[in-house]
């Protein structure tokens, strides 16, 4: 199932949030991406029809396996690409905004590229 841009978003917000708050829930995304709360309702409710989260009894919300797996993709992603543009010399603010506007569009081939040239020009092997 190809998933959307935003939802992408949502579930990177969601593992950003539970790794600084420890739980999240709804109005925490609200206040995280600045949001309305409407739009935030209906965006939980379509990932956890389409079980990427589940929200327990006190509005507390937990990442499934699949929506686990993708906030985790966009995550390394979003760090990976804010890193690189900072090591070019792009302020952070505009690395961070940058790298959130292109983690969803680069193929899986051209991020492995470029996680393969960093490590060659700094000297990781892993």
């Amino acid at each position: 199932m190809k998933i959307h841009e935003s939802a992408e978003d949502y579930l990177e917000s969601i593992l950003v949030l539970q790794k600084r708050l420890g739980q999240v829930r709804s109005i925490d995304i609200v206040n995280e991406l600045n949001y309305s709360k409407p739009s935030v309702s209906v965006a939980m409710k379509k990932l956890r029809e389409n079980n990427y989260i589940e929200m327990d009894a006190t509005g507390y919300i937990t990442l499934l396996p699949a929506g686990r797996q993708i906030a985790e993709r966009i995550f390394t992603r979003h760090k990976f690409l804010t890193e690189f543009f900072e090591h070019l010399g792009v302020d952070h603010d505009t690395a961070a905004a940058d790298a959130c506007r292109i983690e969803h569009y680069l193929s899986d081939e051209t991020f492995d590229r470029l996680i393969e040239h960093a490590r060659t020009v700094t000297g990781q092997t892993e």
